[in-house]
């Protein structure tokens, strides 16, 4: 049917004397949606019974949403419940974009409360927290799907690294919980977030059992990993993936050492330890290592220790080009995340349980990471 058909039955000078407001226009936006999708259900339910020898039953009520708000309809039946409507199909309760902009809302971090007053404001339709619930709990089997699917082969840069939120325990009481995480770098230099893991507590146990699950998803290699400082980590790594080189994160060890040094000679610490981490090459670095413990060492021998004792995982990075360097010398890509995804969740306190963290941190993902780096990490390590 042409468009210019349908307006010239319509006479919209009359209808003008009867529009007030603008909600007398969303009224009579409604009463034309309700309408025209009545009249494609009689058109599809004569054509149904003509070519099948059926007849008609009536009809039966049913509430959707729309774009223009809640429209009840009068959805026609045939006498053997056969008749299969196709505008707005069986168990079909959403005819317009809600859904999605629920999931969206969701996404940038809004309460059920929330998107239950917008969604009342901008559709004028009642949404219960019930309703809004069952709308995003329809991405669980997508996020099933996503954190169990196959892997590259090889990702030259994956960043590992653990938040810590409060989830509510089977007894009612918040506890804290780790959400473990590994976001590679793939061959393009695209970014992906490889895939989450939540466990009570942070631990090298616990990572050995994320490498091997990257390694069961289909990953052979990893070039470099960027981590943390934790006890034991380089180890798990290792142990499943052999070749790979772990670099230890140096804003990590950074703000370790600054915690032990007297605000009086902040200052004056960073600037020397500032020719170790930017040195040109690691020779020149090893000798501003030296020079830092000469100078430092008696006054604080617990820091130094902790940047001799970590040398080789601390200056992996100087295998590589000045580029690579500032990509994996410290976890940016992991502090964007973190950064962007306590901004969205700081509102809500604690968690429900883990799944309610699994789907806002996927969506936020989703919703606000680009997926490319600046530059691409394509290197050959010297190492291998």
């Amino acid at each position: 049917m042409k468009k210019e058909v349908v307006l010239n039955n319509i006479d919209f000078k009359e209808l003008s004397k009867h529009c007030k407001s603008q909600d007398d226009i969303a009224s009579l936006t409604k009463e034309f949606m309700k309408n025209m999708i009545e009249n494609m259900l009689k058109a599809e339910i004569e054509e149904f019974v003509e070519n099948n020898n059926a007849s008609k039953n009536g009809y039966y009520p049913k509430r959707v949403r729309s774009d223009s708000g809640e429209i009840e309809l009068n959805i026609p039946r045939d006498r053997n419940s056969e008749f299969e409507p196709q505008i707005v199909k069986k168990g079909q309760r959403n005819i317009s974009g809600i859904d999605d902009k629920i999931i969206s809302m969701y996404a940038r971090g809004m309460s059920l409360r929330d998107i239950e007053k917008q969604i009342k404001e901008m559709y004028d339709v009642e949404m219960s927290d019930s309703i809004i619930s069952r709308i995003i709990d329809k991405i669980t089997p997508e996020i099933e799907e996503w954190q169990n699917r196959t892997l590259e082969p090889v990702y030259p840069i994956v960043y590992m690294d653990a938040m810590v939120f409060k989830i509510k325990d089977d007894n009612g009481f918040y506890k804290n919980k780790a959400l473990h995480f590994a976001i590679g770098i793939n061959l393009e230099g695209k970014k992906d977030l490889l895939g989450m893991w939540i466990t009570n507590n942070e631990g090298a146990k616990f990572w050995l059992s994320i490498v091997t699950d990257l390694k069961n998803r289909g990953v052979e290699d990893i070039l470099i990993a960027s981590v943390d400082g934790l006890k034991g980590f380089s180890e798990a790594i290792n142990s499943v993936f052999p070749q790979t080189v772990v670099q230890r994160c140096i804003i990590h060890q950074i703000r370790y050492s600054m915690k032990y040094v007297g605000s009086k000679y902040q200052k004056e610490f960073m600037q020397d330890l500032k020719k170790v981490y930017k040195a040109p090459t690691k020779s020149a670095a090893e000798d501003a290592l030296l020079e830092l413990e000469q100078k430092w060492g008696e006054k604080y021998p617990m820091v130094i220790n902790s940047w001799t004792n970590n040398w080789t995982e601390l200056s992996a990075y100087f295998e590589y080009s000045e580029p690579i360097r500032r990509i994996i010398y410290t976890t940016n890509t992991v502090e964007g995340f973190n950064r962007q995804i306590r901004k969205i969740t700081k509102t809500k306190g604690g968690f429900s349980n883990d799944e309610s963290l699994f789907k806002l941190v996927y969506l936020a993902y989703n919703e606000h990471f680009p997926s490319k780096i600046p530059i691409n990490p394509m290197v050959k390590p010297k190492t291998h």
